[in-house]
């Protein structure tokens, strides 16, 4: 016959210690006061609306009213309102909006404006109505920008206007962009070949000292070469990296060289006809089109 184990403790003595346990377990199943509930759920509710609210306050898309955009072209202390604003005029711009004029004085203003990023916002928006001669005028000047990016823009700007004056600055967003020291410095940090980049991106910082310069990419595109090495020191004016530019870049470019290219362009332009993995067809395309108006443009010449 099966025999059991006998339990070490009878009945009633597992019951006195039931009764001494449950006071002691009574706390941790004592209900979240209404205040901590409270906080607990205004805290979580803040975590999810913080984000949000910054992401509502720069986002582009949000629609602004006439005085906002009067505000907002003008508020110096925060240049991002001033894109933001601009961003809503090229749509009316686009959308050949009649209200858009009213603001006119104001793009011709901030092609001047300290910030890169907004002047070259404003060159892109200058080119979408060329009925209004002080755009043409502040895109001439706006070719000497010390930004290879807004001088780009402005060349662009300027075909649409007929003006071939910014051909230089078009083919030379096509080409490589150099980026060098500008003061002496070891190298602490440093991005890889290949790397993709944006506009503004970090490619290597150097120390001297207790000063730190950043060395930030002029366009976006992808890292092509690299001189320096981490822990390295160079000298100012030292080449520290080239830099292909970006698909947008050259669709743009080839697209204006369309119209304006010249055969001196030719060499540049066959570089992006070839079949490569890092030239989408789209490229390719744009660039052999470009080649052949270039061609018909020359044989119309006498």
């Amino acid at each position: 016959m099966a025999s059991y184990p006998i339990s070490p403790h009878p009945r009633d003595e597992l019951q006195k210690i039931s009764d001494v346990a449950s006071p002691q377990a009574a706390p941790s199943r004592r209900h979240m006061s209404a205040r901590n509930r409270f906080l607990f759920f205004l805290v979580a509710w803040l975590i999810v609306l913080m984000p949000f609210l910054f992401w509502w306050s720069t986002w582009f898309g949000r629609h602004l009213s006439d005085q906002q955009i009067s505000e907002y072209l003008n508020d110096a202390k925060h240049p991002r309102h001033i894109q933001h604003a601009l961003v809503q005029l090229g749509e009316r711009m686009e959308r050949h909006d009649v209200s858009a004029a009213n603001w006119y004085p104001e793009l011709v203003r901030l092609s001047s404006y300290p910030v890169e990023e907004v002047r070259n916002t404003d060159a892109w928006l200058m080119g979408l109505d060329t009925s209004y001669a002080a755009f043409h005028e502040s895109l001439l000047k706006m070719l000497q920008d010390s930004s290879t990016i807004v001088r780009g823009n402005a060349a662009l700007s300027l075909v649409r206007f007929g003006d071939a004056s910014g051909r230089a600055q078009i083919v030379a967003l096509l080409q490589p962009a150099r980026i060098v020291a500008p003061s002496a410095g070891l190298v602490v940090d440093v991005d890889h070949v290949g790397t993709s980049i944006h506009q503004g991106g970090l490619i290597a910082k150097l120390r001297d000292g207790q000063t730190t310069t950043d060395l930030r990419s002029p366009i976006s595109g992808r890292i092509r070469t690299l001189s320096i090495t981490k822990g390295t020191s160079v000298a100012a004016g030292t080449e520290v990296a080239t830099l292909d530019p970006g698909v947008e870049q050259i669709w743009e470019a080839l697209r204006a060289l369309y119209l304006v290219g010249q055969a001196a362009d030719l060499p540049l332009i066959r570089i992006y006809q070839r079949d490569s993995p890092e030239i989408p067809d789209r490229i390719r395309q744009q660039a052999q089109l470009t080649e052949k108006a270039i061609h018909q443009r020359a044989a119309k010449q006498p």
